[in-house]
């Protein structure tokens, strides 16, 4: 797991565009929301992603950008957009490679189903800095709870 204070990993990841999302070229510009998140299309995880799209105008107002990660593909990621109004970024993590470095990856099987990723989200400063970091958030209301911590960015 991620300590507060810590440096947030960086990354690069491909969008539901196929076009490259560098974690590092936001420092210094946007303070940063990333959520990971099991899969696409599952009731808990749609919930989240339009609940951050909903709000995105807000987290803009903040000099703060969303960013969704799972393992599904870009393709994946195309459809769920498009099929439930998400208009936040989703970035696909099919190797884990950036689950692995924030420490979301699960071992244990839920409900005799895998579920490899956990629901954390990450509230990262402009510094590129982990402010806060939520594990197991699920909840409906989680975006306007991160929403509150980004204001407290300033």
């Amino acid at each position: 797991m991620l300590e507060l204070g810590q440096p947030a990993p960086l990354f690069s990841l491909p969008d539901a565009d196929m076009e490259s999302v560098e974690l590092g070229l936001f420092r210094g510009k946007k303070n940063i929301v990333l959520f990971f998140y099991p899969r696409d299309g599952s009731p808990t995880c749609t919930l989240q992603a339009t609940e951050f799209s909903d709000h995105e105008d807000e987290f803009a107002r903040y000099d703060c950008i969303v960013l969704g990660v799972s393992p599904d593909d870009c393709l994946c990621h195309a459809q769920f957009r498009d099929e439930h109004g998400v208009s936040i970024r989703l970035l696909a993590d099919t190797e884990g490679e950036v689950c692995r470095k924030y420490g979301v990856l699960q071992d244990e099987a839920q409900g005799g189903r895998r579920s490899p990723v956990a629901h954390a989200t990450f509230v990262i400063d402009k510094k590129g800095t982990v402010r806060h970091a939520l594990y197991g958030a699920r909840q409906r209301g989680h975006a306007l709870e991160v929403l509150h911590l980004v204001k407290t960015l300033r």
